[in-house]
């Protein structure tokens, strides 16, 4: 990767709303870092750490000139304008300098598919997601989801609304067995909570191999159908790609034991939809905790969204409102290693040649 030399400035441009603590980080990396950052040209924020901002929101004329005036000037950019794979494509195209992107998503290698940039755009810009910044909050929602079908979450919510005063018992998670697809950051932070908490963990992955100490066994994918039928919680940890896409099909939602929770943390095209809400609906399963699905924004005929044994959440579980101060951290690291010439860190791999 080509970095500047000493004496060169580095053009840094901020491409979505930040806060001016943290771009103060970004300054004192090094005296080369030349800032390029017009927050009066990004959108309003929805939320706090929202990378996208409102949709309506448009520049003026002025505004679009200088927007394309700062792209065109930035070596290095921080966030993808709109959060998109339109918005990624258009920044390539628009600043013929940018060397790197570092964007704001750890699933950002959707977003590089999605751009369908020529192969001489992808070998002239580098961009490298934020894996592992949103491990945390995604981890602590599996095991929400877990700990709500194990305690029976969706009788206690009925009851309250009943006004219905009764003594059963509930399962403990301590003893249960978890299989976790995919021993990825996600996953191995799962399996380190999980066991935390008593439960037996197995997980598959590619390789049948890891080095995650909270995991009891490690198998390959191929292996999958052979261990469903044995654990009582399945928790998807995977990412989408060619590879995964549909590999929890319905044969493999139909070999889950009856009564078991199935979270889904991971891409909603990894598993097959429909058989999961006909397990639901059956009572074949316990419930669901669902952050991703097939179709985003989920559609609202979806029967997903009636369901008293789901738990869903809107694509949400990730936010966090220490997002952008974690995604600045990997920057900052990245932007040091690209100014010494060092491999950066979350590059997305793009095949060659194509």
């Amino acid at each position: 990767m080509i970095s500047p030399t000493v004496a060169d400035p580095l053009l840094v441009m901020i491409a979505t709303p930040l806060d001016a603590e943290l771009v103060e980080r970004i300054v004192a990396v090094d005296e080369r870092v030349t800032l390029l950052y017009a927050p009066e040209l990004l959108p309003p924020t929805r939320y706090p750490c929202d990378h996208r901002g409102v949709e309506t929101f448009r520049r003026d004329a002025e505004g679009t000139v200088r927007w394309a005036e700062l792209m065109a000037r930035a070596e290095v950019m921080f966030g993808i304008p709109g959060d998109s794979a339109e918005g990624l494509a258009t920044t390539v195209r628009g600043s013929p300098r940018l060397r790197w992107l570092q964007a704001t998503a750890a699933g950002a290698g959707e977003q590089v598919r999605g751009a369908d940039l020529t192969d001489a755009e992808l070998a002239r810009v580098a961009v490298t997601s934020a894996s592992g910044v949103h491990t945390g909050p995604l981890a602590e929602f599996c095991i929400l989801g877990l700990l709500a079908f194990s305690k029976n979450l969706p009788r206690l919510l009925a009851d309250k609304q009943a006004r219905h005063w009764d003594h059963y018992p509930v399962r403990e998670l301590k003893g249960q067995t978890l299989l976790i697809i995919g021993l990825g950051k996600i996953g191995s932070e799962v399996a380190r909570l999980a066991g935390a908490l008593g439960m037996r963990v197995l997980a598959v992955n590619r390789t049948g191999t890891s080095e995650c100490s909270a995991v009891d066994e490690v198998h390959t994918m191929n292996e999958l159908g052979s261990l469903l039928p044995a654990v009582d919680a399945v928790v998807v940890a995977l990412p989408l790609s060619d590879e995964t896409r549909g590999i929890v099909d319905a044969q493999a939602i139909a070999a889950i034991r009856p009564g078991a929770t199935f979270v889904n943390a991971g891409r909603g095209g990894v598993v097959d939809e429909t058989a999961l809400i006909e397990a639901l609906q059956q009572g074949r399963l316990a419930g669901a905790a669902l952050d991703v699905f097939a179709v985003e924004p989920l559609p609202e005929d979806s029967p997903l969204w009636e369901l008293p044994n789901v738990l869903l959440s809107p694509h949400t579980t990730a936010l966090s409102i220490h997002e952008n101060e974690r995604i600045v951290q990997l920057f900052v690291d990245n932007l040091r290693r690209y100014m010494n010439g060092d491999e950066l860190r979350n590059r997305i791999a793009t095949p060659r040649p194509r």
